[in-house]
Order: structure tokens, then C-alpha cells, then sequence
């Protein structure tokens, strides 16, 4: 079987279904499962049918994953459509959300939307969506980017890391929220906010902790309060991305008990990364929010398992090697953003495998929550027939390590280089075409765009 063959059924003895993992064959026409036969032997022999048997192998939905930033147009140095979406293949992803930053323009106009959907055409091996962006005084675009397509959409209450994408007030979310009452779209938060009286000593800008400094759990918490109180006036779905504080679980348990139409992501960062392991000047290790303590992580840990978090994501964002600023190791002038987005899944996995979480977990975090955040539910997200067939198979048992060999995003900078995973991923099918096999990709893109449950 090669890679970009069109497959009729994938059979293996563990199918992760919702009634649980069992035996079976996925039966596949075109783009979309057509039947799923658990008993082996009854499946219908078809013409000319291409069998894809992989024993033993795990066979799950595909991931979906709504946070990458792709950084195109504008910034391809840093990432693009052509290998992004092959590290996401990958990586076991079959559908991913790109952001509306750090690519330039921003997609914040109807018109720059149609300048990424131009950028992003015949490049994407997997299925790719697109967030909107809300910044100060473009609510009058929200409307016409939603009849285009797009499924919600993010701002930022703190500077983004790009002058084309402001941050906004409370005066400007309240217009957008106005805006968006009623038409079931998603407003995502990267949610921190400055606080006057944070400003710790800058000694060892090249000490994680002196960066840690500046970013306290404290603006986390005050800007969740703030979404919290606008998202209960206004009755719109609102999304607190890379949640990194367990400060804030609290208030958005209670917010949920009062009606909340809240979600929260976590990301792989939060919960394998900790602030006592980052050596001075590694600034491959910064992100913001910033990554936290050990005793913080296995709050964030506690919550997943209790459902408080519902999903996880990579949050993607590459940038150059100069822009991390290694040779000098400042923590307070690199760029920040950690680059995952083939890993997503071996990293969860090896974590939460010790932690005893399961595959069906890995399945409602990074499949069915993520695709129905993205209002894409009645297509991805589960093996089920009627949705696209998107599979990820891939074995929970296989060790591998993190090299720059294996790396498919442009620039290979992470802090996972070295790094031990479990969770190998052999294949992955996007709506019936094999778009990676054992580290191989068609030579044509196959990935559509997902607008408001159309195809374009």
C-alpha cells in the first residue's frame, strides 16, 4: 500500500469506536465511512476494494487540533502551509485550525481571509480551518468573515507579540460580544492581562525564573475574570486557550455551575514541561503564558481527569532560531512560542499513560471536544458512519526519540529534542487517502479547507 492510495476498509483488532475499543473493520467510500463491522468476518468482500490490515496497531480518529499558528502569508521563515501540515500528518493530525496570527496580514477583514485561504491553496495535506481575529475597531468584519466560513474567532487581553494584532479593551470586547449574540460562533482568549503592580526585579534575564517572574498566575487569573463576566452577560461560547495556571480552575468551575457557555484548553508544554528543569538561557522553553512549577502541573493533571479541562492542543507557534536569541540565552527578548505540533499526541500519551488515562481519554481531548469547539462535530472528532474518515493508527507501546531528523516543521527548534516519547504514529488517513505512512507523504497535498461545515 502506498502513500496517497485511495483506502476501501482499515481493519485491526483495537478500533477505538465510542462503545469502546474492539476489533473491527472501518468500510470506506469515498470520502466518508460507510460502515463499521466488528465481527472481522462479516465485512463484505468489494471489488477491488484496498484493504489496509494493520494487526494489532491502534486505529482512532484522527486528531484534531485547534491551535497552530502557521505564520502564512507573511512569515514563512517561520512555518508554512506545505510543512506544517506534513508535521501535523505526521503527528497522527488530520485536521488542524490555524490562527489568525502571527501570519501578515491577520485575518482580520474578510479581505485578509481571502489572502490566507489564496496563501494556503494546494499546500495543506490535511483538512485545515481558519480562526478569525478580533482586534480594536474591526467588529463590522465579524459578520461577513462568519457567512465566509471561519468558526470563531481569538484576541488577546495583553500584546500579542505583533504590532498587526492589538490587543483588545473590555470596551471593544463588549462591541464584538454584541456582534457575535447569536450566531453560535466562539470568541477564544489568550487570556492574560498587565498588572500595574507586577514588575519584579530583572536581574539574570537569561534565569527562567526572573522571565517566570513577569508573567505571575495572577494576570491569568484577572483576565479569566474578566472573560468570565463578559461571557455570562452576553450568552456567547467563549474559549480560554493554553490555560497554564491551576489558580484559575476554581473560578471557571464555579463560572460553569452559573451558566458559563465556557471551555479551556491545556497544552502538551503545561503538562510535560516544568519551570524547576529549564536551564539558564534555554529560551527554546518560552512561551506565554509561561510555562509553571512541577506542583502547578499536576493541578493542571488533577483537572484534566476530573473533566475541568476539556482539551488538548498544541498551540504550534515556530519562529527562526535567531528570533529565539540562543546565543545570548535572554529570556526577556526571545521570541515566545514552542513548537510541537508533530508531537502533540506521543507527548500527551507519555504522560498521561502514567497517570492512567486512556486511549478513549486521548480521544476526547484531542478529537471529539477540539472538533466540536470548531463546530465540525458532524464530521470529525469519532468513528462513526456518515463523518469523514480520518484515522490516525498509530502503537501506544513503540518508543521513539525526538531528532531533528524525524522533524517535519521548518524550523526545528524544540524543547523536545532528545526527549524519549511513547506512541509512534504509522499512518494517517485523511477522508479514506493515506497522507503519511512510516515517515513517507504523497507528493500531492490532498488536505481541504473546512468553512462552516462546507468544503472548498
Amino acid at each position: 500500500m502506498e502513500v496517497g492510495s485511495q483506502l476501501s476498509v482499515v481493519r485491526s483488532t483495537n478500533v477505538v469506536l465510542d462503545s469502546g475499543i474492539c476489533p473491527a473493520d472501518i468500510i470506506i467510500k469515498g470520502d466518508k465511512i460507510v460502515g463499521i463491522h466488528t465481527e472481522l468476518t462479516t465485512a463484505p468482500q468489494l471489488c477491488n476494494q484496498q484493504m489496509l490490515d494493520v494487526g494489532d496497531l491502534m486505529v482512532m480518529p484522527g486528531v484534531v487540533d485547534s491551535h497552530v499558528h502557521v505564520n502564512e502569508p507573511g512569515r514563512t521563515d517561520w512555518e508554512g502551509y506545505w510543512t506544517a501540515t506534513r508535521a501535523a500528518a505526521a503527528g497522527g493530525i488530520t485536521t488542524l485550525i490555524d490562527m489568525p496570527l502571527n501570519s501578515n496580514p491577520p485575518t482580520t477583514t474578510l479581505e485578509n481571509f481571502h489572502t490566507k485561504l489564496n496563501a494556503a491553496r494546494d499546500k495543506c495535506f490535511v483538512d485545515t480551518g481558519f480562526w478569525g481575529g478580533v482586534i480594536p475597531g474591526n467588529q463590522s468584519a465579524l459578520r461577513p468573515m462568519i457567512e465566509a466560513g471561519v468558526p470563531g474567532f481569538k484576541c488577546f487581553l495583553i500584546h500579542s507579540g505583533v504590532d498587526e494584532f492589538p490587543h483588545v479593551t473590555e470596551a471593544d470586547l463588549r462591541m464584538s460580544l454584541a456582534e457575535l449574540h447569536g450566531t453560535d460562533r466562539v470568541l477564544l482568549f489568550h487570556a492574560e492581562r498587565e498588572l500595574t503592580h507586577v514588575n519584579p526585579p530583572l536581574n539574570n534575564p537569561c534565569a527562567y525564573a526572573t522571565f517566570l517572574a513577569t508573567r505571575p498566575d495572577e494576570m491569568e487569573v484577572e483576565a479569566i475574570r474578566l472573560v468570565i463576566k463578559l461571557c455570562l452577560q452576553y450568552r456567547v461560547r467563549c474559549h480560554i486557550v493554553h490555560l497554564s495556571t491551576a489558580e484559575a480552575l476554581p473560578l471557571i468551575d464555579e463560572a460553569r455551575k452559573a451558566g458559563a457557555l465556557l471551555t479551556v484548553e491545556t497544552t502538551p508544554h503545561y503538562l510535560s514541561l516544568a519551570a524547576e528543569d529549564i536551564p539558564n538561557g534555554a529560551t527554546q522553553y518560552k512561551c506565554c503564558p509561561p510555562i509553571r512549577t512541577k506542583s502547578n502541573q499536576e493541578k493542571l493533571w488533577s483537572a484534566l481527569k476530573a473533566g475541568k479541562i476539556d482539551m488538548v492542543v498544541s498551540d504550534h507557534s515556530p519562529c527562526t532560531a535567531e528570533l529565539k536569541l540562543l546565543k545570548s540565552g535572554n529570556f526577556l527578548m526571545a521570541w515566545g512560542g514552542i513548537s510541537s505540533l508533530q508531537f502533540g499526541l506521543p507527548l500527551f500519551w507519555t504522560s498521561a499513560r502514567q497517570r492512567g488515562f486512556t486511549v478513549l481519554d486521548i480521544v476526547n481531548l484531542m478529537c471529539r471536544n477540539t472538533a466540536r469547539l470548531c463546530g465540525m462535530e458532524n464530521r470529525k472528532g469519532s468513528l462513526v458512519v456518515g463523518k469523514d474518515a480520518d484515522i490516525v493508527i498509530w502503537d501506544p507501546d513503540r518508543e521513539f526519540e525526538v531528532t531533528e531528523t524525524l522533524i517535519h516543521h521548518k524550523n526545528k527548534m524544540t524543547p523536545y529534542l532528545g526527549r524519549k516519547l511513547h506512541g509512534d504514529v504509522f499512518a494517517t488517513i485523511v477522508r479514506g487517502k493515506i497522507v503519511y505512512m512510516q515517515g513517507k507523504f504523497p507528493s500531492k497535498a490532498f488536505g481541504e479547507f473546512i468553512l462552516n461545515n462546507t468544503t472548498q
